[in-house]
């Protein structure tokens, strides 16, 4: 496979998602077929990449890592 037709899998419109979430209250796109890391729980999905898109942005308060942590 040459390097301008590489797609990562993260950004495939043609694949499903679920939306994630950490103990920390962060958020993860995470495609349908890769198993969930630990720690994660699913908080949406599966759907797709543009809907679980805006679940993320209606549903994370803040996107700076540091703030879930105060």
């Amino acid at each position: 496979m040459s390097q301008e037709n590489y797609l990562n899998p993260f950004d495939d419109e043609q694949l499903q998602f679920t939306v994630l979430s950490n103990a920390q209250d962060q958020y993860s796109l995470w495609p349908e077929f890769a198993e969930r890391p630990q720690g994660w729980e699913t908080r949406f999905g599966p759907a797709s990449r543009s809907s679980c898109i805006d679940f993320v942005e209606s549903h994370w308060k803040s996107i700076n890592p540091f703030s879930a942590a105060r």
